[in-house]
């Protein structure tokens, strides 16, 4: 019996230490990701990238700013940025939660390594990738995120002139 515990105890101990070998810092959030692949539970995977016209762009600031974004490619060739959102995120001890809204579940955001990190968005998975992109086309896009946010008194005006 002492021996079968003696054997557990090692057991746990060396999976518990690999885990900590594997466990990839927080600041390795910090950059411009691209999304690789994603799939809808049930659906096949869908390829981003030059195949399919279609990828999403997320740069996560040392400061905590926060900017995400849909990228496509028209059948001219063109690139078209769509802004999704633009504010803050937080990740601290592998808890992620952005734009103030509540942390995810654990494995709805799991930073895998520097380079690759895996989500969940409600019934779709996907697989990003650290990329190394000019920082003129980083600001541009980052920029048009910052622009969809309506100012205060822009929305107040809008409310009073167009939803009266």
């Amino acid at each position: 019996m002492k021996k079968v515990l003696l054997t557990m105890a090692v057991a746990l101990m060396c999976a518990l230490q690999v885990n900590a070998q594997t466990k990839v810092a927080d600041k390795e959030l910090i950059g411009v990701w691209i999304m690789e692949s994603m799939q809808f539970e049930g659906e096949k995977k869908v390829v981003c990238g030059k195949e399919s016209g279609y990828s999403q762009f997320k740069y996560y600031g040392a400061d905590g700013e926060y900017a995400c974004a849909e990228i496509a490619l028209t059948k001219e060739g063109k690139v078209v940025v769509m802004p999704h959102e633009y504010g803050t995120y937080t990740f601290k001890n592998g808890v992620y939660s952005e734009m103030g809204r509540p942390a995810v579940k654990p494995d709805e955001m799991v930073l895998v390594d520097k380079t690759t990190f895996k989500g969940k968005w409600m019934n779709r998975h996907d697989v990003w990738k650290k990329v190394a992109l000019p920082d003129k086309v980083v600001k541009h896009i980052v920029s048009c995120c910052m622009s969809k946010q309506t100012p205060a008194d822009i929305q107040q005006l809008i409310k009073q002139n167009i939803f009266k």
